[in-house]
This record gives C-alpha cells, structure tokens and sequence, in this order.
C-alpha cells in the first residue's frame, strides 16, 4: 500500500481536537485525510482546578489555586507532538497545522523533527524563532490591541496557566468577541463551553531557539487573520519575517479576512487552503491514493 500521511491539526490555548470538526468533514470532502490531536493539557488532557467546579463557587479561590497544567512547557508538549506525529504518519512526514499558541509546540517539533513535517501552516499563530519566548512578544509594539489579556482571571505568574472562567455568563460576549468574533452566535456559544479553562503558561515562558539546518529547510506557509484580537496582525507578519529569517525559502502567505477563529467561521476557506498546501505535497503520489 502506498500511504501518504494526513494532515495533522494542532489547536491553541484552552482549545482542543474538537475545534477542528468542521475542517477534517471538509478535508474529507476534498480528499485529505486529516487528523486533529490534543496537546498536553489541553482537550480530554485538560483537568480543571477543582475550585472551578466546587459549589458555592468561590471566585479568590478560583484565581489563585495552582493550575494542574502548570508543568506542561513547548518542550514537553512538542515531545508528545513529535510522538503523534510518528505514530499518524507512519514514520513519514505530515503537513502540520498549527493554530495560535499551538505554534509555538509546533516551533519546537519541527526543529526537533524535521523529519517528520514536510510543511508547517500556521494559522493566526505564535512563532517564535528568534530565541526569546512568547511572553516576551507580549510587552512588544507589534503586540498592541490584543484583547486576551483581560480576559485572564488569574495572575499567570501565581497559578501558571492562563485562566480563564467560562462558566461566568457575563463574561461570554468578551470571549465570543476576542476569539469567535464573526462565529455564529450558536456555534460560539458552544465553543464557549468547551474551552478548557487552563492555557499553560510554561508554553509561552519558555525560550524557542530553532536553527537554519533544522527548522530552516522545512517550508512553512502562514494564514494571516485580518480580524485577528489575540494576535495582532502586525504580530502576525513579525513572525513571518523572523521565520523568513532562518529558511531557506520565502514563507507563503495568505491572508483571510476573519476573526481568530477561521475553523468555526469559514470553515470551507480554510479548508481549501490546507487542501491546497497538501496537494503540492508529492502531487503525483496525493492523486494517486485520492483515485483509490
């Protein structure tokens, strides 16, 4: 059997595989097989500080209860990604998606693993090339407008996660403006709901150093959200320019007119641009097992 491997899908913070439904139904349409994973964390590896669930609820013990994430770092979580990714790609590499935070454990999986990614697509998504961790991309200009921040409602540094409290429902048309801004109301309302309410805050502390010899000689290709309030669009294209930086080939980039979260609210568009970089992929061997 001549096996191609599938796509494989990465989420951000608090997100986990199932915001990726939408698009593996539409990449099947097209053809491509795709795989979402959870990161370390996160999904169904996503515990909940018990204040969060303890009845009456206690909003002081909620914000400085220590996260049961707090030990997840892109170091950690990339080797469980690396480990995914051998396991679905049979040894072979995948095209990697990554959205969000979920490209900085991508970052380090594919200067780890070069191997095992024939391209990385960040979606919306930190990458941090240069040696420094996102924390510091956070207190930079380009970085001006995000609307994450106060969201928080916990002190990172005290508890180690970015915590956030979805089950409060006045805080509900804030998260559906910063992450599902052009969402349905619906399918936000339900997103709401599934968000784990832990981010690790090791995952953006932790300094990324890639190299030319690794990382560089994969091609990488970057969606850029016009609408985007978690990461600026000026963000967006300073990660572009410092990943041009250190490879071998020019970044392609695609920018889509949405808000964060384009797996929710164009979902058809974004699959079509996945699709589109699986494709050019070894076209001739992609045909051939699609004719299958």
């Amino acid at each position: 059997m001549n096996f191609f491997p599938p796509v494989v899908l990465v989420h951000g913070l608090w997100h986990g595989s199932w915001c990726w439904s939408l698009i593996t139904e539409r990449l099947a349409d097209l053809g491509v097989p795709a795989v979402a994973v959870d990161l370390d964390g996160h999904g169904l590896k996503g515990p909940s500080p018990q204040a969060r669930l303890r009845r009456p609820f206690d909003p002081a013990a909620y914000a400085t209860e220590p996260s049961p994430v707090a030990d997840v770092t892109a170091s950690s979580a990339a080797e469980t990604l690396i480990g995914q990714l051998r396991r679905i790609g049979n040894g072979r590499p995948c095209v990697l998606v990554a959205h969000s935070m979920g490209g900085v454990v991508a970052t380090v999986a594919a200067e780890q693993a070069p191997d095992l990614i024939s391209e990385v697509v960040y979606l919306s998504a930190f990458a941090p090339v240069s040696g420094s961790p996102v924390a510091h991309y956070i207190t930079e200009p380009e970085n001006a407008g995000e609307m994450v921040t106060g969201l928080l409602v916990a002190d990172p540094a005290q508890v180690g996660a970015f915590r956030l409290d979805t089950g409060d429902h006045e805080r509900h048309p804030s998260l559906q403006e910063v992450f599902y801004g052009d969402v349905h109301d619906a399918t936000a309302a339900a997103a709401i709901s599934l968000l784990t309410p832990d981010g690790s805050a090791g995952i953006a502390g932790e300094p990324v150093t890639v190299t030319a010899q690794r990382y560089g000689t994969i091609p990488h290709t970057y969606l850029v959200c016009l609408q985007d309030k978690v990461v600026p669009v000026a963000l967006q294209r300073r990660f572009v320019a410092e990943i041009d930086a250190v490879s071998a080939r020019p970044t392609r980039v695609v920018e889509l007119d949405t808000s964060h979260s384009p797996f929710l609210s164009r979902p058809a568009e974004l699959a079509e641009e996945i699709a589109s970089v699986y494709r050019a992929q070894r076209p001739e061997e992609r045909r051939a097992q699609v004719a299958r």
